[in-house]
């Protein structure tokens, strides 16, 4: 059994750790507001985004669409990007993520794709490089910058163009964690290219529009910078989610070392009364005998 010594020091020892959990809890929680407003802010520019492509994409058919449009016609060669933290201390976010990559990925792999596999996040490049070795092409680390923006995008959808452009990949999907709630964040799988083209919508299913120069010409043009902004999207989820989930994260685990710390307070007082009592048994004890 641990001595009182022993037990003092492992109360100590936690109390340490819950200042340590409360403090990451104040900091994501602060973080947590300017992800969210950042992440919400992204949504409707990504939206309009995709919705102009459907409107331009439906003026153009054949063999006349852009490749980033309409793909090389094959479906041999994928390539899996897969977005997670840089960090841990966020319970289940990053492994949610991955979780969701991997059933994809082994899914290919058993019907005879050719897979490669893009880490953005040194959590996911940690597990994909474990479980897929040279599948794994390239890696990003967002802790590389300050704040996650168009600098963190734009390299990575430089390398899904170029890698695409030479004929590396035929589809390329996104994984990444979009931001629901602080409690909630779903992992998400999204087609990059071929782009996918949304439905026509009620406001816009009437709109006619005659465009100069020729909807091929812009869409070459914008199809590029689509891919960029669903990506930083998605990062800008991912920020979010992830601050969330570590202000989640650690909220538990404070309130776990709290209970913690009244387990053994309560198991040391009861050991110090119980050696107290012995000590004074031994006096009475000694006494009477003299």
């Amino acid at each position: 059994m641990a001595s009182l010594k022993e037990m003092r020091n492992r109360i100590g020892s936690v109390k340490s750790t819950q200042k340590i959990t409360k403090a990451l809890n104040m900091v994501a929680a602060a973080k947590l507001k300017r992800s969210q407003e950042q992440a919400e802010n992204a949504r409707p520019y990504a939206q309009r985004m995709a919705s102009v492509i459907a409107n331009l994409a439906a003026g153009v058919q054949g063999a006349d669409a852009p490749r980033l449009l309409a793909g090389t016609g094959e479906d041999q060669r994928h390539l899996i990007v897969v977005a997670t933290a840089d960090k841990g201390l966020a319970g289940g976010f990053s492994s949610n993520v991955i979780k969701a990559a991997r059933e994809r990925i082994n899914s290919l792999i058993a019907q005879g794709k050719d897979v490669k596999i893009i880490a953005v996040g040194r959590k996911s490049r940690d597990q994909l490089q474990r479980l897929y070795g040279e599948k794994l092409v390239r890696t990003f680390e967002l802790s590389e910058h300050k704040t996650v923006g168009l600098h963190s995008a734009q390299p990575i959808a430089e390398l899904i163009a170029e890698m695409f452009e030479n004929g590396e990949a035929d589809v390329v999907q996104l994984f990444y964690s979009q931001f629901k709630s602080v409690i909630q964040q779903v992992p998400t799988g999204a087609q990059l290219v071929p782009a996918e083209v949304q439905t026509a919508s009620a406001d816009n299913s009437t709109a006619l529009y005659e465009y100069e120069p020729s909807e091929e010409e812009i869409l070459e043009t914008l199809l590029p910078r689509n891919l960029t902004t669903q990506i930083l999207a998605a990062l800008l989820e991912n920020q979010a989610g992830f601050f969330g989930s570590q202000m989640a994260a650690m909220d538990n685990a404070t309130r776990n070392a709290g209970d913690l710390i009244n387990a053994l307070t309560l198991q040391y007082n009861r050991k110090r009364q119980a050696q107290i009592t012995t000590e004074l048994i031994e006096i009475i004890a000694g006494a009477e005998a003299i």
